[in-house]
């Protein structure tokens, strides 16, 4: 049924969780699971004095980035779980949606936060997504007490 599954993080307790359940779907499907961190890095600088900062600023996506994908592959291990990571640059709804039909994952997992009462009113990367994506999207979303500091 699903043999590739997609895990964006972002680093996030609702990334964690998502990761938690997607490994666990993965372990018991004896599917891959596959880790995504997209930099949504600013645009193009508008002075000069901004480009130097630009490379430093990618750098700390990147190794950011290295270390979220990192801590998900290693939940993946703990369960037996194979897992690919990957980094990729643009905009995140997109970049999810399009790793998943370039690497032909069978499904998404992702998190989203307690947004209140009465939801959110401009929507999310996992709403858009949802909207998007041709494949099937599992959210798990946190409680009000587990999004509480």
């Amino acid at each position: 049924m699903y043999d590739r599954i997609l895990v964006p993080t972002d680093g996030s307790d609702e990334a964690r969780k998502a990761a938690e359940h997607g490994i666990g779907l993965a372990a018991a499907l004896g599917a891959t699971v596959h880790t995504l961190y997209v930099m949504d890095l600013p645009g193009v600088p508008r002075t000069l004095s901004l480009r130097d900062d630009e490379e430093e600023i990618r750098e700390e996506y990147e190794q950011y980035g290295e270390r979220v994908t990192s801590e998900v592959s290693d939940m993946a291990s703990e369960a037996g779980v194979e897992c690919v990571a990957e980094l990729r640059s643009g905009t995140p709804h997109e970049e999810i949606v399009k790793y998943a039909a370039d690497e032909g994952i069978d499904a998404i997992v992702m998190g989203t936060g307690y947004q209140g009462r009465f939801g959110a009113l401009l929507g999310t990367i996992v709403e858009k997504v949802v909207r998007t994506a041709t494949v099937p999207v599992i959210s798990t979303k946190m409680t009000e007490i587990e999004s509480r500091p």
